[in-house]
């Protein structure tokens, strides 16, 4: 089928899927970009549809990625992509899908053949495009699993995919409240690594070659008091100009990959 009207039902219903109450009720969301839905399908993600617009392709081989998605495919013009697509460049391809809910439970068990897990704990993020940022980081550092703490913004947040360029589909996410990830950190032996200016070690001075969660906080304040009395090991990361602190993701990203180097060598 084609879709040419503006007014379609259907059109009207994705678009609901751009706000989290749109997403809490369906418990869909959506998918936009061709590397993303490519990741989602890799990862053996379901897609319920896809919407396409074979104008905005910027390929040949966005054929081949429908054919191979599995998922009821619906044309549209360029009029009604635009008014689907939440991007600036939009490529022609936006799919809807359910959302997964991954447990601690169910991570426990994925993690359970692991000698020394490397995670990353992330409390209360408030933008999107951070906790994406953050994701793409993890997934390129070959983080085993990333838990999103007392979440501010839900991981299913177009913003969240579109700045992970799919890495949300490559490694386990799950959500879960902050007395919940303590316990579970605690019972499995893993060392909460916790960032803050006022440690007494350089990040490049202590061991991370064990089990660890690098834990980090909200863009504004950082990690909570709670995470900070419980951190086994305590970091900073030395500031060398007039700024006092990095932004939450470039933080993360120099810790990740100091874990990296450390089990490297």
């Amino acid at each position: 089928m084609k879709i040419t009207s503006l007014q379609n039902g259907r059109i009207k219903e994705a678009v609901k899927l751009r706000d989290r109450k749109g997403r809490d009720d369906t418990d869909l969301f959506l998918i936009e970009g061709y590397r993303e839905i490519e990741r989602a399908i890799g990862s053996g993600h379901r897609l319920e549809a896809v919407f396409y617009c074979p104008e905005l392709f910027l390929g040949v081989n966005e054929i081949r990625l429908l054919q191979i998605s599995g998922a009821e495919l619906v044309e549209c013009t360029r009029e009604v992509f635009a008014k689907l697509s939440y991007r600036d460049r939009p490529d022609g391809l936006l799919a809807i899908a359910p959302q997964t809910h991954l447990t601690l439970k169910t991570l426990a068990e994925r993690l359970k053949n692991i000698p020394n897990p490397f995670l990353v704990v992330a409390e209360s993020i408030e933008k999107p495009g951070n906790l994406g940022t953050i994701l793409r980081s993890c997934d390129a550092a070959g983080v085993h699993a990333v838990i999103v703490c007392d979440p501010t913004t839900d991981i299913h947040n177009p913003n969240v995919v579109r700045s992970s360029v799919g890495t949300l589909f490559t490694i386990p996410v799950c959500e879960a409240d902050g007395d919940e990830t303590l316990a579970f950190l605690k019972n499995h032996g893993i060392s909460i690594v916790a960032a803050t200016p006022h440690a007494k070690s350089e990040f490049t001075k202590v061991d991370l070659t064990r089990g660890v969660a690098v834990a980090v906080g909200t863009e504004q304040y950082g990690l909570s008091k709670r995470w900070m009395e419980q951190a086994d090991i305590q970091i900073r990361i030395p500031m060398f100009g007039v700024a006092d602190s990095l932004n939450v993701a470039s933080a993360t990203t120099l810790v990740l990959y100091e874990v990296v180097r450390q089990r490297r060598a």
